[in-house]
């Protein structure tokens, strides 16, 4: 067993071989606008690179203990200059962008300069860490009223060139933060971690170039480095028309997965309504109806408890709308721009009339919640994540239950060409993108709720969808859209009384398992 693990370890590293998608990318044909290869943000022109040439490796440490490698853009377009260098963990395929730039206005202060020279912030060389040579890392120092976006990596101490790398003038960058660690050097104390811009709504517009930072933990502050700001007076430029966003959909829509003993199952939102939703009002005891396109719903104001929605009274009828129909599901579209209207995220939106029970799992008992977990309206989403320079898939986005998670492309599971699959767990429906069992609590210890995912019923994403917003296209939304109360009454059961705390001093270490009574 040991020389297999060891012979294992010495295999080729995933990173070592470039991500490609299953089947070929859409062409697009598009000269300016979405997927053309540019996006012009006022004057600076950039383009999204693929090439590196490998400058450094560090084998240990990261994820999957595995590492990271960081590279040096190369094949860059006639005109464009460097940025920063890109890092990636050694635990996926190659599969990084990072931007580079061409100024192309003739302003007597340029866009982009050449910095006055390279500072070494830190060194390989005397770390204890396994790796290929040693590293050298160089903070660009910019010219006044000028910023740096990124740092430069060599594997000999002579500095890098000036003359391939470019600061950006302080009115095209915006402020950064540091995202998750994704390297740490514990001896030396320094961290390893992706930039992003600070503001990353819909309206923002922040762009990052791809970069990263060296982070020093006696300091753990965002250093000099700066994101890109879109300038552009035509900030939507670069956003697809309504028939290249059902390109994407025809390309990159999810399949999803239901687990095989769901009983809740999702519907549309007219069924829902059709077949007897009732809108109540506080301090009124009468419910009304609610119109098959929810027309009578009250629009805009805020969640503020003087609405709910709730499910038939009749019993029979009650059940029959928590089970949901498949037959009448439709998924929702909100499609909107995203890193400074870089990148479209589509948001796929899902709704199941009711949520089901939670359940407990305490090392190899499972147990019942009781009625924990169940409400009235469940909205769940995946988001695709798309390059608006080249219309490709960059990640996905799974909503789980009050966070979520986002997964490269590159480590997403494919059928049926480029189209990525999601899991919905059991009863409480948080989208996966793996099979099997997530434990929400301490999954080291076994104890926790259970998600339980499984190939069951399909859903086929792509084929039936309805678009509820497209802001920047400026599309109608139907009227439940506006509605912004709750979509389920507010219950609270007493979990305290159903909790009782037992200590085991059985073999390893005394654990404390709070144990629910079936009621």
């Amino acid at each position: 067993m040991g020389n297999f693990l060891h012979a294992k370890k010495k295999g080729p590293l995933p990173i070592e071989t470039s991500f490609s998608f299953p089947s070929p990318l859409p062409s697009w044909n598009s000269d300016e606008g979405f997927a053309s290869g540019l996006i012009d943000i006022g004057g600076l022109e950039l383009q999204q690179v693929s090439t590196f040439t490998k400058v450094w490796s560090v084998l240990q440490g990261g994820p999957d203990d595995l590492g990271v490698s960081f590279f040096r853009p190369t094949e860059l377009p006639a005109g464009f200059f460097i940025l920063g260098h890109y890092v990636q963990p050694n635990n996926k395929p190659l599969s990084g962008q990072i931007l580079v730039g061409r100024d192309v206005t003739d302003a007597a202060s340029p866009i982009l300069k050449a910095p006055l020279d390279f500072n070494l912030i830190w060194s390989s060389q005397n770390s204890d860490v396994k790796q290929s040579g040693s590293a050298y890392f160089w903070l660009p120092s910019p010219p006044d009223g000028y910023r740096s976006v990124g740092l430069a990596v060599t594997n000999t101490p002579d500095k890098p060139s000036v003359d391939e790398f470019r600061c950006i003038r302080n009115d095209f960058t915006e402020e950064c933060e540091a995202g998750s660690s994704i390297w740490d050097d514990d001896k030396d104390g320094i961290s390893l971690l992706p930039l992003r811009p600070l503001y990353r709504g819909v309206q923002a517009l922040g762009v990052p170039v791809g970069t990263f930072l060296i982070q020093n933990h006696s300091s753990p502050t965002v250093s000099a480095l700066a994101c890109l700001k879109n300038n552009s007076t035509n900030f939507t430029r670069s956003m697809p028309t309504l028939s290249q966003i059902q390109t994407l959909m025809q390309n990159f829509s999810p399949w999803i997965y239901l687990h095989p003993n769901e009983p809740y199952l999702p519907s549309s939102v007219n069924w829902f309504f059709k077949n007897g939703a009732l809108l109540y009002q506080k301090d009124n005891q009468m419910s009304i109806p609610i119109q098959m396109d929810g027309s009578n719903l009250p629009q805009g104001g805020s969640n503020d408890g003087s609405y709910w929605i709730d499910l038939p009274t009749n019993n029979s009828q009650m059940e029959m709308v928590k089970k949901g129909d498949i037959t009448s599901t439709e998924v929702y579209l909100h499609v909107k721009p995203m890193l400074g209207a870089t990148c479209t995220d589509i948001a796929i939106w899902v709704f199941y009339p009711f949520n089901g029970p939670a359940r407990a799992k305490v090392e190899f008992i499972n147990i019942s919640l009781g009625k924990i977990g169940e409400h009235v309206g469940d909205w769940e989403h995946v988001t695709l994540r798309i390059s608006n320079f080249t219309g490709e898939l960059l990640s996905m986005y799974f909503s789980e239950h009050s966070g979520g998670t986002w997964v490269d492309a590159s480590q997403l599971e494919f059928e049926g060409g480029n189209r990525p699959v999601a899991y919905s767990s059991l009863h409480g429906h948080a989208f996966y993108s793996k099979p099997g069992l997530v434990l929400q609590g301490n999954s080291k210890l076994g104890i926790g709720i259970r998600n339980d995912t499984a190939k069951g019923t399909r859903m086929d994403v792509g084929e039936r969808y309805k678009f509820v917003s497209v802001d920047y296209l400026g599309m109608a939304e139907p009227a439940w859209l506006n509605y912004a109360r709750k979509w389920g009454p507010k219950k609270s059961y007493d979990q305290a009384s159903k909790f009782r705390f037992f200590r085991y001093d059985g073999p390893g270490p005394p654990c404390y398992f709070g144990v629910i009574s079936v009621l």
